[in-house]
């Protein structure tokens, strides 16, 4: 390896902000070398002019950075449709990614898998309360209650409101009486 390779290598292409990050970028602390006045001096005076130039290079971006939002100002670019463009860009690359793409045809076969098993499920339950509903022990309990409505509308309308205590049927009462039904109920399964 030559000297170029290893200070490339040595000293990464970033650099480190100042504080700890450039004290830890140098390694453990080493014995200082002994310097002569004339060497602290010319070192000193580097110092400043690389604090200055860093100065300067913050002026200049500052002022950079704003001419950028004139300009952007001007030609109507606001903070909002940059976002939008960035939105809207990111969302195209979502949607054109192979990722995406097999995800999103999954998901559409997993749906149509999932509707057309609620469809039978439905259908299922629906022939099911039918075959409830035609069952002749729902037949008569759905009797007995029309029988129980009509009777209650009919005991109700020919009663006076002030005179119920004594001449009205009671609910129970109603339920007990038997009806016409078969004499032998079928058990639902």
């Amino acid at each position: 390896m030559d000297d170029t390779e290893k200070g490339s290598q040595q000293h990464p292409d970033s650099v480190p902000e100042m504080g700890e990050d450039v004290m830890m970028s140098f390694g453990p602390a080493s014995p200082q070398p002994v310097l002569t006045e004339e060497e602290m001096q010319e070192l000193r005076e580097e110092l400043v002019k690389v604090e200055d130039e860093m100065q300067t290079l913050s002026q200049v971006l500052a002022a950079k950075e704003k001419q950028l939002a004139d300009i952007k100002r001007k030609l109507g670019i606001t903070p909002l449709n940059e976002l939008k463009q960035n939105i809207t860009k990111t969302w195209q690359e979502v949607t054109t990614s192979t990722a995406y793409r097999r995800t999103s045809e999954t998901l559409s076969q997993a749906s149509l898998k999932a509707t057309a098993a609620f469809s039978n499920v439905g259908s299922a339950i629906s022939r099911k309360l039918e075959d409830v509903r035609n069952a002749p022990t729902f037949k008569s309990f759905e009797e007995k209650v029309e029988t129980l409505k009509t009777k209650m509308s009919s005991s109700a309308s020919s009663t006076n409101l002030g005179n119920q205590e004594s001449g009205s049927p009671t609910t129970e009462s109603l339920l007990s009486q038997p009806e016409d039904s078969p004499t032998q109920e079928t058990p639902m399964n």
